[in-house]
């Protein structure tokens, strides 16, 4: 039986009326778009999420939003709710992975043995993508098992060019960053 998603989870957050314009940073998020990793680190409060919100709203590209919270430091939650962002912007993407994932269980401590080709069948899912996607992961400070920034960084170092991640976080995550573009 799969379990089911809370959807307010992959929701791009609407933005303020009274939003600060930040010409200067959305430049730079449009600068690092031809990389494959977008690292958007400022403290608590900083308007992070609501920077990096405005900017989907101002690029011409499909575009996909994962807030993150405690409860996706279990891998195969964390890349169930990854492919089910994937697929509000590209609707099918990664569904080969994503039933592999389910099918391993929330909680699965195996589920690291499976991770090679789970991503082997998304990131091929992702190269043949018609354009490129941007997908966020708000609030990635909050991951902190290792196994799942390791899944990260395999997927990232494999990453084609139709996607673009953008993680929103309060310090560097632990994770090699020479595929990003810092901003903050």
């Amino acid at each position: 039986m799969e379990t089911p998603l809370l959807q307010t989870k992959l929701y791009i957050p609407s933005l303020r009326p009274e939003l600060v314009p930040r010409p200067r940073l959305l430049r730079r998020l449009n600068e690092g778009l031809h990389r494959k990793l977008t690292l958007v680190a400022a403290p608590a409060g900083s308007g992070k999420t609501t920077l990096v919100s405005d900017w989907l709203r101002q690029i011409n590209q499909p575009a996909a939003w994962f807030s993150l919270d405690q409860t996706d430091n279990d891998l195969t939650r964390f890349w169930v709710y990854f492919i089910a962002a994937l697929q509000t912007a590209q609707p099918g993407v990664g569904q080969m992975a994503l039933a592999g994932w389910q099918s391993i269980g929330f909680g699965n401590t195996d589920a690291a043995s499976h991770i090679e080709n789970l991503h082997t069948n998304l990131l091929n899912d992702i190269a043949a993508l018609p354009e490129q996607l941007v997908l966020v992961l708000d609030d990635y400070h909050l991951i902190e098992t290792s196994e799942t920034h390791h899944s990260l960084n395999f997927f990232l170092d494999h990453l084609p060019p139709a996607l673009h991640l953008a993680l929103i976080i309060r310090e560097d995550p632990p994770i090699p960053l020479v595929h990003q573009a810092l901003i903050g």
